[in-house]
């Protein structure tokens, strides 16, 4: 049986369905650096305005991605690693060469298709998978 983390919750209080804790509002800033693997932690459904995307929820092909970003490559397209010029201006507003893209692979797509990590120079990941017309702050 997986033990629980350590909270400042009393000990008495019921554990949160799974509803609750994917829609709970965090009730202190996150103090820790992300990790790779997936966490029990309740996942903020918004940051910076965005809404998020938990590291289970994302397709395994973007965790092979994030993977070889995390690896610093290589990588399988000659695309990936350029800069993201944010022209939408979904993501947060920063100064030029800040955001990188790298291709999530799409099975059956005989291209890129339309799937993108996108990294920014503070380490924060971004999904889309409709090619830049929505994102969602990765939470690993």
């Amino acid at each position: 049986e997986p033990t629980a983390e350590p909270t400042d919750e009393p000990t008495a209080a019921p554990t949160p369905t799974a509803t609750a804790v994917a829609t709970a509002a965090p009730t202190k800033a996150p103090t820790a650096a992300p990790t790779k693997a997936p966490t029990a932690t309740a996942v903020p459904a918004f940051i910076n305005g965005l809404p998020t995307i938990a590291w289970d929820e994302l397709p395994p092909q973007a965790w092979d991605t994030i993977e070889l970003i995390d690896q610093g490559g290589p990588f399988p397209y000659d695309r990936d690693g350029v800069t993201f010029q944010n022209r939408e201006g979904l993501l947060p507003q920063e100064r030029g060469g800040f955001y990188s893209e790298y291709t999530v692979k799409t099975p059956g797509s005989s291209d890129r298709g339309a799937r993108r990590i996108i990294e920014g120079d503070d380490g924060v990941l971004y999904y889309t998978d409709d090619h830049y017309d929505s994102f969602s702050v990765v939470v690993r």
